[in-house]
Order: C-alpha cells, then sequence, then structure tokens
C-alpha cells in the first residue's frame, strides 16, 4: 500500500560519523562505511562523502587539489592556472570503481602542489592564504572547475549518491588514514548535485553537517567581507570558512570558536566565570553566530571538534574505546565500527567535543 505524507517517518535531516585514533593509527575506509548503513534513511541518494586524513605520507608537504571538471576545456584551462602559481609534482586521475549507483560523474582530478616561493614573495603571502585565495578564484572564475579539497596529507571524496555507494565508488577502503568522517545528505531546500555533497572542505579544514543554517545570510554577509566566495549552493558552506576565518586568521582556540558559533544566550554568559572572554567574542564576531538546528564535525590535521547548536536541536552521540573515538548521528552506527564501544554519550547543546592525536605522533 501506498504511504502518504505524513505516515512516513523522515529522520531528522542526515547522518554524520566520524572515527579517530589519537595513537595515529591508520584504518582503512571500510569501518566509516559500514557505518554508514544502519544511518541509511536518513539520506536520499543526493550526496554522500568522506574526509580522510593522513592518506598521502609520500607527499605530506604538498597541497592535495582534489578537483571537479565538467569537461577537458575547463581542465585545460585550470592546470594552466595552476601552473602559473604553483610547481605540480604529480597530477592523476582519482583512482574510481565502477558502481551502478553513481552515475553522471564528472572528470575528477588530483593534483600535488607547491606554491612558487618567487610568487609568495611577490605578494607578500604565506603559502596557506595564498592557496586559499586560489581555490576561491578557480570555485569563481574558472567555468566547469570546482577544488573540492585543498589539504595537505588529507583528502575528500564525495559524490551525488548514498555515502556507502559513494565510498565504494572511491575505493576508499585502500587508503589508510588516522581520522576519517562521513556524511549522508539529505537536501531539504538546497539542490543535490557533485559539489554540493559534503565534505566542504578548505585546506585542511573539513565540515560534515545535519542541519539547517537559519542564519545563513547573515553568516555570508559577515564572511564574504573577508575575502571568501559561497558559491556552492549550499548552507553548509559558510560553517567551513567561518571555521577557517576563525581558527587560522584570527587565531582563536578551537573552543573559542565554538563559543562563538554556538554561543551561550546572554543570560548564561552572565553567570558565566569566563564572561568577559564570552562577551568579548560574542560583540566581535556576532556575525558569525549559528542559528538553527545542527551537528557538525570540524576535522582537521590532527584532530577533530564536534558540536550541536546550543538547544541541541540535533542528535550526536559519541562514544570511546581503547585509543579510538567515535562519533555519530545514532549510537547504532558507533556500534557499527566499534560493538564493544565505552563511555557512550550525547554532548550537550553548544558543548564542544574535542579530540586530538597524542602529541609527539607522526602524521
Amino acid at each position: 500500500m501506498r504511504q502518504l505524507e505524513g505516515q512516513i517517518r523522515i529522520p531528522s535531516g542526515c547522518a554524520i560519523s566520524a572515527v579517530i585514533s589519537r595513537d595515529g593509527e591508520r584504518m582503512t575506509g571500510e569501518s566509516i562505511i559500514e557505518s554508514m548503513r544502519p544511518m541509511h534513511d536518513r539520506s536520499n541518494g543526493l550526496g554522500g562523502g568522506f574526509a580522510a586524513y593522513g592518506i598521502y605520507p609520500e607527499y605530506k608537504e604538498f597541497y592535495a587539489l582534489h578537483i571537479f571538471y565538467n569537461d577537458n576545456i575547463a581542465r585545460n584551462t585550470c592546470e594552466q592556472f595552476l601552473k602559473d602559481g604553483f610547481e605540480i609534482v604529480r597530477a592523476e586521475n582519482i583512482p574510481t570503481r565502477k558502481h551502478k549507483n553513481i552515475t553522471d560523474e564528472p572528470l575528477i582530478w588530483r593534483y600535488f602542489v607547491a606554491p612558487l616561493a618567487s610568487v609568495l614573495s611577490r605578494m607578500q603571502l604565506d603559502e596557506k592564504e595564498y592557496t586559499a585565495r586560489i581555490v576561491m578564484k578557480i570555485n569563481t572564475e574558472i567555468d566547469g572547475a570546482y577544488v573540492f579539497s585543498s589539504g595537505k596529507n588529507m583528502g575528500a571524496f564525495k559524490a551525488v549518491g548514498y555515502p556507502e555507494d559513494v565510498g565504494e565508488f572511491y575505493k576508499l577502503d585502500e587508503y589508510g588514514a588516522y581520522l576519517w568522517t562521513a556524511h549522508g545528505r539529505y537536501p531539504t531546500n538546497t539542490p543535490g548535485w557533485w559539489g554540493g555533497a559534503h565534505p566542504f572542505g578548505l585546506l585542511d579544514y573539513t565540515i560534515v553537517h545535519n542541519g539547517e543554517i537559519s542564519s545563513y545570510d547573515a553568516n555570508r554577509r559577515f564572511i564574504e567581507m573577508f575575502g571568501y566566495k559561497c558559491t556552492l549552493q549550499t548552507d553548509t558552506e559558510v560553517i567551513t570558512y567561518i571555521a577557517d576565518y576563525l581558527l587560522r586568521k584570527q587565531g582563536l582556540t578551537l573552543e573559542e570558536t565554538a563559543s562563538v558559533i554556538a554561543a551561550p544566550f546572554w543570560s548564561t554568559i552572565e553567570n558565566r566565570d569566563d564572561k568577559e572572554v564570552l562577551t568579548y567574542l560574542r560583540n566581535t564576531f556576532g556575525g558569525l553566530l549559528i542559528t538553527g538546528p545542527f551537528s557538525i564535525i570540524l576535522g582537521f590535521s590532527g584532530g577533530l571538534m564536534a558540536l550541536n547548536d546550543r538547544l541541541k536541536l540535533r542528535s550526536m552521540v559519541v562514544g570511546e574505546k581503547d585509543d579510538k573515538v567515535f562519533i555519530a548521528s545514532e549510537e547504532a552506527a558507533i556500534r557499527t565500527m566499534e560493538p564493544d564501544a565505552e563511555n557512550i554519550y550525547s554532548p550537550s547543546g553548544g558543548e564542544p567535543v574535542i579530540v586530538k592525536v597524542k602529541e609527539g605522533v607522526e602524521l
């Protein structure tokens, strides 16, 4: 019998998952892919993706640019542009396997690059700022080209499809990473396309997000004053740029960044011991307060931060076992990765969960 609207349970949108080894142990993508299967109904086939950290040790000193192209004209134009500012030490197709559920794929390339010292000197920029600007320029000015990953010793892999299928498509079982994040998309008011799938990344920051940003326009207007361009037709993109702006450009700590994105209410701040700091952050970065329901996982080189909106309107669960920490939208996903996971709990709204690889571990 055909079910009508209102008779079908729609989960609270999107699925997120992550696993990190505090010892820096490399894990294949099999476990993170499997974690998405019990959350299959949280997505609808319009986007799935993964971020993996520590996967390119032989090229760890180079930026790994993952780029979608609509055609070879866009590829040739972009490659010529890259040669003007970077040393390209390797260029290749990202390996994939044919999958019946992944169709209409663009050209998918990766480049290991280093900014030319002469260019950095002439422009008086450090290599991170230069690379970030080039990513923005490609994504806004080269028709048919989209850089979807741009960090060192890490990479994002995404597509239109269910995340389980996307992981198999990209052969993620052949990669080894100390940190994996994953996303299954259920877009509600933005289109489903390859560039709109999660994760969103800039340099080594990546975001997977479950929720909806009510404050998107205010956040976008604020962040675009500082050179960022939101062109990817989804609200999640802006969170990535907010993280880069606060952490890299402003030098805030992860805890301070969480207190901007999910700022406590003024009534709560009034009774806090760190009232002065929280008041400064709210007054200075008020345009970056993200309102609306969300749970996010921010990946970065050496760790992650998970965060709910301050009212906790989206689910997120944390567990651990030995050196590993697991985070997901549902406990079932954690149990899939580690049946004996311990210390399962659900963080409070606005409470950041920060996990880092142990000091001294070579990444």
